[in-house]
């Protein structure tokens, strides 16, 4: 099977445990306004490429990875292309790889025969990054164009099957970073029990020059990245510093 691929970064160490061979999807049907990869939005954008040759290919780094590392797929937005992805992992645990999905969760439904397919792959899936993009449901359809009550009841589910999740929130000034947000972000990740990190991306513009070259408008010009103290404040308020159990739980 082929899929649409955006680009491979090899030697990656912060897109889950240990050092990471990373793959990025193309296709995503969010338009997050902090989004810095813009160009990975038209899955046609992609390169095609057969799951079995991008497997192969990363058994070339294998020996970096250590005891924790393996094959992260992001994107865009890995579930867009479900049935390529399925493949993908499905060839890396049979070279007994460790799977991790860096995902939105914005396809996510209980219909079928979606659901039948995402159960499927969440068998061979070790870890799942999960981003809240922001926790207010009109305020998340302000911030990325679209609803988010798939996303969270995706959350449930995996606490449902005990999945472990890292939870990653892109901290912007002036949109998610307000205490209250924090604070109801906060008390949801209480709600859940497979949780092992919390994380705070803190906004950056480093992505302006995509949009240029794209001809697309950016949608924050103005907006800085936050404060030390603001990032602080944040990581605090969701209580990052106490989810320091998932080394020795993967």
């Amino acid at each position: 099977m082929q899929g649409y691929i955006h680009s491979i970064e090899s030697f990656g160490s912060v897109d889950g445990p240990g050092v990471r061979y990373i793959i990025f999807l193309s296709g995503c049907p969010l338009r997050c306004k902090f989004c810095h990869n813009p160009d990975t939005w038209d899955i046609t954008r992609g390169e095609k490429k057969e799951a079995a040759d991008l497997i192969q290919e990363s058994l070339s780094c294998r020996s970096y990875w250590g005891t924790s590392g393996g094959i992260t797929i992001s994107g865009g937005e890995p579930l867009f292309q479900i049935d390529f992805l399925t493949e993908l992992l499905t060839l890396a645990k049979q070279e007994g790889i460790n799977t991790c999905i860096d995902t939105s969760g914005a396809p996510f439904t209980r219909e079928e025969k979606w659901f039948e397919k995402f159960q499927k792959l969440m068998e061979v899936t070790d870890l799942l990054l999960m981003d809240i993009k922001h926790i207010d449901p009109e305020q998340h359809v302000e911030l990325t164009g679209s609803k988010n009550d798939n996303i969270i009841d995706m959350f449930r589910y995996l606490d449902e099957i005990k999945k472990p999740i890292w939870i990653r929130h892109v901290l912007v000034p002036g949109i998610s970073d307000d205490d209250t947000y924090l604070t109801q972000t906060r008390d949801f990740i209480r709600t859940l029990h497979n949780v092992q990190r919390v994380e705070i991306l803190p906004y950056h513009t480093l992505g302006i020059h995509k949009y240029e070259d794209l001809g697309i408008p950016y949608p924050l010009t103005g907006v800085a990245s936050p404060t030390a103290e603001r990032i602080a404040n944040a990581k605090a308020i969701l209580e990052c510093d106490s989810y320091t159990g998932w080394k020795q739980a993967l």
